[in-house]
């Protein structure tokens, strides 16, 4: 072989067509005298031209791509050739003759493609034993080094003998050889092409490296195609396989010490044998894993071999007594350890990827055993230990691969709680990611209505959410955090506690104090967000007890009791107005008091009345929010049924005071008559007519006040709507029956109204003229409908 042969560097594209375009012709040239010998059956010439068609192989000039092109096209031919030696066999010539024959060919490479195609039709006629044939033609290849004329040869030799190996069944078995000859031939063939084809490598320059690689892998299924081969053979059982062709295949891939050669063999492996086979063999095939070189990429060829025998238990359920009885599970957990072990060197996201398709593997094939799952979180976490936070992208990706593996898996955030691992793999994502870690976990439990009923799970879960519910370290500053993006991951939160449910009132009360313990480490800005829905879990928990008709105090101090879960309503509205957010825990204490007083707690419920009194104050100063605050409080107040009469009164006394000093008239005026609903509660109520008509006649005053407060400053008297609207409550009483309240009261008054509305100083307004008529109009209708009201309103004048 020259030297100039090895030391050709590949060159442009252009070059490349030329090249070939020259080998073709020379090869077209050739074979055309090479028929024109066929026809004549001039078997010195056949073999003169056929040699001289096939020196165009020996050509080092062309790239891989165009040497396949022109290898293809000589295989043509050759096709051709191998029908005349066929033939030339009928005509009573002798194979081993032209066997023998053709080894004078000049050149070493047109020679043994010529032996190859004579030794196929050789072994075809069974003049010779095909093992003995198949021997020499293999042997004999090791005469061409030059590595992509011996890959392509060898190739051609794989090509020809496929069907006339000694294999079980096959017409060449028996004295032909037997199925270990045909592995042996395949095996040795196998060997040799990977030599070669690693040795490609180091043709050429150090900086035409990356170009060499490409052509390799261009090359790679010459190679694979012998595996191929060896899986389809018959005769190669599981116990064949086991103790001869993966050891001898496995050597190979191992010795090469090729990153590409092996990566490729290695899934060749996986791909071409049987599951079974990959099953039985697994501590074989693991083993050779960690001798790979450091660059391999490991993992995936590891995720393969997973993903394909997970995939056999899916279509095969039987199969899975057979994983079990291999340890299939301890054989990759043990195998993923030596792999990170003997790769130093291998990134973090290589080494969380391998624990992702461990953990993936587990969820498809041993789903029950959450024992497995957990011990792959645990391997991960001591991969990870000493690390901190994970900073890379990659590998964090892979962090939330494996996290939400089991979640995608069970659709149950339970079940993921079992795993004491979980959440020290949670540890390790920094900030951002574990918050959207945490927001999945929280919409997986939405979108699957989990309950979370037990108290131990309810710590769990907000261990794995606390950065979401509570300040942590690295999390960012409050003034750079999105308000709308706060806000919403608080909703969620919120939504959550909703999902906190438990039938028996012992065990309700205990998650309560756990999600507590957890909230009021959040701080001030998340506690308006997460203990308004757990103060309304609470309520919805008295009235569970309620129902149940369980004694006030409990029956020991371990027990559930309504003063328990009221104490507990206090302290959580009573940390909400520290935050400060008095508004919202005024209607909250609130919300207790009418529910103490449905329990018939009266002092529970003038506890909490005393603290919305309190927190009205001094926390409640712009004068829209007073307003709406009093209309609150007077409503609760009116609708609570359990206070005595000294305690009723004070409470009334101070909401009526209030009424009086909010800072404008028409407030004033109409927080005072809505008190008037205060001394008319019906059903078991207060019923005080005298008290009723001195808050109506208290709102007619200050009605009048606001009248001429406006005519003093505008010079005009302002709308008339405030006794509109006092007439209104005058008719409420009436219909009523408050004794009070009479007929001659009413006519003065809305003969008030209408004479006052004819004035000229007074502001028209369209929309108090109707509310007028309306009213005018129901007075009327009243009149005329024939019953006891009638008669009520009978006496009343109207134009």
């Amino acid at each position: 072989m020259q030297a100039a042969e090895h030391d050709a560097v590949f060159t442009s594209a252009e070059e490349q067509e030329k090249w070939l375009a020259d080998a073709m012709a020379l090869v077209q040239h050739h074979a055309f005298y090479m028929h024109r010998a066929l026809d004549a059956n001039n078997i010195r010439d056949v073999l003169k031209f056929s040699a001289q068609m096939l020196s165009e192989l020996r050509t080092s000039k062309l790239s891989p791509q165009k040497y396949y092109e022109l290898y293809m096209r000589t295989f043509d031919e050759l096709r051709q050739l191998e029908v005349f030696f066929r033939e030339e066999g009928k005509r009573g010539r002798l194979n081993a003759d032209i066997y023998e024959l053709v080894q004078h060919a000049g050149n070493i490479l047109p020679r043994l493609y010529l032996l190859c195609t004579v030794g196929s039709v050789y072994i075809k006629s069974k003049e010779a034993p095909a093992k003995d044939v198949l021997k020499d033609l293999v042997e004999m290849s090791r005469g061409v080094q030059h590595p992509i004329r011996g890959l392509f040869l060898r190739s051609y030799l794989s090509q020809i003998s496929r069907d006339k190996l000694p294999d079980i069944g096959s017409p060449y078995e028996g004295e032909g050889g037997s199925v270990m000859d045909a592995v042996e031939f395949v095996l040795q063939n196998f060997t040799e092409m990977n030599k070669l084809w690693v040795r490609m490598q180091h043709q050429g320059l150090v900086r035409d490296k990356e170009k060499r690689e490409k052509e390799r892998s261009e090359l790679r299924d010459l190679v694979g195609k012998n595996l191929h081969v060896l899986s389809q053979l018959e005769g190669v059982d599981l116990e064949m396989y086991r103790e001869v062709v993966l050891p001898r295949v496995l050597e190979q891939v191992v010795n090469c010490k090729d990153e590409l050669a092996q990566y490729y063999l290695m899934d060749c492996i996986i791909q071409v044998f049987p599951d079974d086979f990959h099953l039985q063999t697994l501590e074989t095939l693991l083993g050779a894993c960690p001798q790979l070189q450091p660059t391999v990429d490991i993992k995936t060829v590891m995720s393969q071999l997973m993903e394909r025998l997970s995939k056999y238990v899916a279509a095969s359920p039987d199969v899975l007594q057979e994983f079990l009885q291999v340890e299939a599970f301890s054989k990759f957990s043990h195998s993923v350890v030596e792999v990170i072990d003997a790769q130093p060197d291998m990134p973090l996201v290589g080494a969380v990827s391998l624990h992702v398709s461990l953990l993936t593997f587990v969820l498809r094939v041993h789903a029950d055993r959450l024992d497995y799952i957990d011990q792959v979180l645990g391997a991960c976490v001591k991969k990870l230990e000493g690390k901190g936070k994970v900073k890379d992208s990659k590998a964090t990706k892979q962090l939330v691969a494996l996290l939400s593996a089991p979640l995608e898996k069970y659709k149950d955030v339970v079940v993921v709680l079992k795993l004491s691992n979980y959440a020290r793999v949670m540890e390790h994502l920094d900030y951002e990611t574990n918050k959207v870690m945490t927001v999945v976990l929280i919409q997986s439990i939405l979108s699957n209505s989990t309950m979370i009923s037990a108290p131990d799970k309810v710590d769990a879960l907000f261990e794995l959410l606390k950065e979401l519910i509570q300040d942590s370290e690295g999390q960012p500053l409050s003034d750079t955090v999105d308000e709308e993006d706060f806000q919403e991951e608080q909703n969620l939160v919120a939504r959550l506690v909703h999902m906190l449910v438990n039938d028996d009132p012992e065990q309700m009360f205990l998650i309560l104090t756990t999600a507590r313990k957890h909230f009021v480490q959040g701080g001030p800005r998340r506690l308006q967000y997460t203990l308004p829905p757990l103060i309304f879990t609470a309520l919805k928990l008295v009235h569970s007890l309620q129902a149940q008709d369980l004694p006030e105090e409990g029956e020991g101090s371990g027990s559930v009791s309504l003063k328990k879960v009221f104490q507990f309503l206090h302290q959580m509205v009573e940390a909400l107005a520290m935050v400060p957010a008095a508004e919202l825990s005024l209607r909250l204490y609130l919300q207790c008091a009418e529910a103490a007083g449905d329990c018939g707690l009266e002092p529970v419920a003038y506890e909490f009345f005393t603290q919305a009194f309190v927190l009205y104050e001094e926390e409640v100063s712009d004068s829209k929010a007073q307003v709406t605050a009093l209309q609150l409080i007077i409503g609760t107040l009116q609708r609570t049924r359990v206070f005595g009469v000294e305690n009723r009164d004070t409470l009334t006394h101070k909401a009526t005071g209030y009424s009086a000093k909010l800072l404008k008239k028409p407030d004033q005026c109409r927080a005072v008559y809505i008190c008037s609903h205060l001394f008319w509660v019906e059903d078991g109520g207060t019923i005080d007519g005298e008290r009723v008509l001195l808050c109506l006649k208290r709102a007619l005053r200050i009605a009048h006040a606001a009248q001429q407060m406006s005519s003093a400053t505008r010079g005009t008297s302002g709308p008339m709507t405030l006794f509109v609207e006092i007439l209104n409550k005058y008719l409420y009483y009436f219909e009523k029956g408050n004794p009070q309240v009479t007929s001659s009261v009413i006519q003065g008054l809305l003969e008030l109204i209408v004479t006052d509305m004819q004035s000229e100083a007074t502001t028209h307004d369209l929309e108090v003229d109707a509310f007028l008529a309306s009213t005018v109009r129901y007075i009327q209708f009243q009149k005329q409908k024939g019953d006891s009201i009638a008669e009520q309103y009978a006496s009343i004048e109207v134009q």
